[in-house]
């Protein structure tokens, strides 16, 4: 695995920075994202919005990238995939495109404000909504979605994976549970996409959300939105599509529904590099390099005096992310020691997850999140380490 890894990988600039936000969104991209951008920003124009050469490079690149994704996440056709911002665009497209005042929704405590803003939003409007519970892990179990369900019950939005705890929900049970009820199963894969095999179609997921930049390793600003066909969604907005403009609302075919204004075409052609990178690598190399390092850092700080960690460390199904506290110091404390004194670059707070810290405690200090790609390397996660160590007094 590792020979496959160094074919495929351009070996990066050491720099005095160790950056490990991984999570958050990843910033060692593969060249050919960056090449791709630059290209698009001297060549292409607005896509769909006339027949010179330059807008239809852009509608080519836009189209390509289509597939690509609609590939990479075995969508029925390329017209099921349509391009947002990131994924929160995308689950506020589907949660507030598929559900009414009177419809029962099943959640998580885990979830990102992403996902319970716009909840909360609905439930102002009459929507119910019940929040399944963790246990002291952060793990949800299956089985509790289906224990949840009631008469009116119309779908179960849930992460892949916690970016808390980096737990994974066994999506392909709860897609069975969906499926069984006659459910609509919404699906963050802000977490997993790009390091995750996620197959929409035996996973019977109706409605699948992502972001380019994170996992995908594509540019900020893009994203986007698998919907499955049959399917009704409300669009979020509404406007130009360079097509049927004499329409007075939103065209009803996907992925024109979804896709008012002007898309990121530079963005789109980054993140088209970006998933042809990933095919040729492979998920499965990458997964288990970056469960390599997570590992090899867990296991090197569990035995540190004063660290605890949050997660479910027993389960096969996890993610790159470890999130922990050093006893006697606030999150935001370590963050800026492991900054300022070690050139470290972690993720402390909150992480926009309000209630998985209600769950595991920890409102009052957040956590020091530690998120891992393939393109770090072991000696990064060994300075990780030993800056930990000597933070909590040891040497």
């Amino acid at each position: 695995m590792q020979e496959q890894l160094e074919r495929h990988y351009v070996v990066k600039e050491k720099s005095e920075m160790v950056y490990l936000d991984n999570a958050a969104t990843t910033i060692d991209k593969p060249p050919e994202v960056a090449q791709a951008v630059l290209a698009a920003l001297h060549e292409i124009g607005n896509a769909g919005r006339g027949v010179n050469e330059n807008s239809l490079d852009a509608a080519r690149t836009v189209f390509q990238t289509r597939v690509l994704l609609a590939e990479f996440f075995h969508a029925e056709d390329a017209s099921r995939i349509a391009f947002t911002s990131n994924a929160t665009e995308a689950l506020n497209i589907a949660i507030l495109g598929l559900f009414e005042p009177g419809d029962h929704v099943i959640t998580t405590v885990t979830e990102h404000n992403s996902v319970l803003r716009p909840l909360y939003v609905l439930q102002q409007q009459g929507v119910e909504v019940t929040f399944l519970p963790c246990d002291s892990k952060g793990t949800v179990r299956p089985e509790q979605f289906e224990e949840a369900i009631k008469h009116n019950t119309k779908g179960i939005i849930c992460a892949h994976a916690s970016n808390v705890t980096g737990n994974v929900l066994d999506i392909s049970s709860v897609g069975q549970i969906a499926e069984k009820h006659g459910l609509l199963l919404v699906v963050d894969a802000a977490q997993t996409a790009g390091v995750m095999d996620i197959d929409v179609q035996k996973m019977r997921i109706a409605v699948l959300c992502f972001t380019g930049h994170k996992g995908l390793l594509g540019p900020q600003g893009t994203g986007g939105i698998y919907v499955r066909p049959g399917v009704a969604i409300r669009p979020l907005k509404s406007g130009g599509t360079g097509v049927q403009t004499y329409l007075k609302r939103q065209p009803e075919e996907m992925p024109t529904l979804l896709e008012a204004g002007t898309l990121n075409g530079h963005g789109i052609a980054g993140l088209g590099a970006a998933i042809t990178y990933l095919n040729r690598v492979g998920l499965d190399s990458i997964r288990e390099k970056e469960m390599e390092l997570m590992w090899h850092f867990y296991n090197g700080i569990t035995c540190i005096p004063g660290i605890e960690v949050y997660g479910d460390f027993d389960s096969p199904r996890r993610c790159g992310i470890v999130s922990l506290n050093l006893q006697g110091m606030d999150s935001a404390e370590v963050g800026d020691e492991l900054y300022m004194n070690y050139g470290i670059s972690v993720r402390t707070g909150a992480h926009c997850a309000p209630r998985m810290h209600e769950a595991l405690g920890t409102v009052g200090t957040g956590t020091v999140r530690f998120s891992f790609s393939h393109r770090n390397t072991l000696e990064e996660v060994d300075m990780a380490i030993c800056a930990l160590r000597e933070l909590a007094g040891g040497s």
